[in-house]
């Protein structure tokens, strides 16, 4: 009896087991070692410092430089700022920027209208669970790793005027990267030959998350493949299509490795990619009033991946 008291005190002085609850059963709080918390810290701190420097400061700079007049070449102390001009000068008195903006918006239409439907239509195929599936696959994605430059130089083996594959085949003469009445369907056709793989890719991903029961309704209440599909199938992917949209705007925005590689974005394929690198890095560099494009393209793009943005954080609060 007389160790009793002793026993109590060595007791009291232990700390108690720090526990918290969860689900009415008590867990042991594991607290980080300072091994971890350097780990985790440098795992959040260098990607957020690596896209600062490369993404955010330039695209700040970008948008600061687009209202000066600065050759790039000269001291900092030369700049001269011009406010607004640079904008007003691209939308009143710069001719090759109408014409970039509507082959922007016919590349935006003939990937989305052509390209996009192209691809959603090979993931139905696929995910039929078609004999040689993968090898479709490997072989539609394919394109998708290659660079658009590579792209501008595989299809040159079928543009060629002298030894290329479509003359020989229609006996015709034509110079299709060069003649600039036909040059930019030629090169949407390379693009949209790259981009059908992509959206192929993501919708036949999303196709895969669908839930089979409501392939079984459907089919229960007689609806034929098609009508499926579009009234059921379809709005259940609603998170793909926004990204899908998104994607098509950004690459038709992005564009600029095959035109830039036929022929620098001239001849009748001006694009507001090209008209950018003309004017920061071409004969006569304009710093100020490449970014001012520059500008107006992130902005544009902005827009449209806020509105990806904000649909997922609703879906994510759904």
């Amino acid at each position: 009896m007389s160790d009793l008291p002793l026993i109590q005190a060595d007791r009291a002085v232990e700390p108690p087991a720090a526990t918290t609850t969860s689900g009415g059963r008590g867990r042991r709080l594991r607290l980080l070692s300072r091994t971890d918390r350097v780990v985790i810290t440098l795992m959040v701190s260098v990607p957020l410092l690596l896209v600062t420097a490369l993404v955010w400061l330039p695209a700040l700079a970008t948008v600061v430089l687009s209202g000066t007049d600065w050759d790039g070449i000269g001291p900092l102390a030369d700049i001269d700022f011009v406010g607004g001009r640079n904008y007003r000068d691209v939308f009143t008195i710069y001719p090759p920027f109408v014409p970039a903006v509507q082959h922007n918006l016919l590349w935006l239409a003939a990937l989305f209208l052509v390209a996009t439907p192209f691809g959603m239509f090979l993931a139905v195929l696929l995910d039929k669970e078609l004999r040689g599936g993968r090898f479709y696959q490997t072989a539609l994605y394919l394109p998708v790793v290659l660079s658009l430059a590579l792209i501008g130089f595989v299809w040159q083996l079928i543009y060629s005027r002298d030894q290329g594959l479509l003359n020989a085949v229609l006996g015709t003469d034509v110079d299709w990267y060069g003649d600039p009445g036909v040059n930019i369907w030629a090169v949407m056709l390379a693009s949209g030959w790259r981009h059908v793989g992509y959206i192929m890719l993501l919708y036949l991903a999303g196709l895969k998350g669908v839930d089979p029961s409501l392939r079984e309704a459907a089919s229960v209440d007689g609806a034929s493949e098609p009508k499926a599909f579009f009234r059921v199938i379809f709005p259940v992917l609603r998170p793909i299509n926004i990204i899908v949209l998104v994607v098509t705007v950004i690459e038709s925005l992005r564009a600029f490795d095959l035109v830039w590689v036929v022929n620098k974005g001239r001849n009748g394929l001006e694009l507001l990619s090209a008209l950018v690198t003309q004017n920061v890095v071409g004969e006569a560099s304009r710093i100020g009033f490449g970014s001012a494009l520059a500008t107006i393209m992130l902005v544009v793009s902005l827009v449209f991946i806020t509105v990806y943005l904000v649909t997922v954080m609703r879906g994510e609060d759904r």
